[in-house]
C-alpha cells in the first residue's frame, strides 16, 4: 500500500465545510433544546393554573368532597 500524501485542497475544503455545517447544526440543536425546555416549563405552569382553577370551580359547585373521595379511593 502506498503512503498517503498531503491532503488535496478540495479535501480540506470539504472537511472544513462539513465541520462548519456540524457546528451550525449543533448550535441550532442547542437553541431548539433551550426553546423546548422553556415552553415545557411554561406549559407546566399553565397546567398547574388550570388544575387550581378546576379545583376552585369544584369548591364553588360544592363537589370538592366527592372529587377528593374519588381520588383517594384505591383501585
Amino acid at each position: 500500500m502506498a503512503a498517503r500524501g498531503p491532503e488535496a485542497p478540495s479535501g480540506r475544503a470539504l472537511r472544513d465545510a462539513a465541520e462548519n455545517l456540524f457546528q451550525e447544526l449543533q448550535e441550532h440543536f442547542q437553541a431548539l433544546t433551550a426553546t423546548l425546555n422553556l415552553r415545557m416549563e411554561e406549559m407546566g405552569g399553565r397546567i398547574e393554573d388550570l388544575q387550581k382553577n378546576v379545583n376552585d370551580l369544584m369548591v364553588q359547585a360544592g363537589i370538592e368532597s366527592s372529587a377528593q373521595e374519588q381520588m383517594a379511593r384505591p383501585y
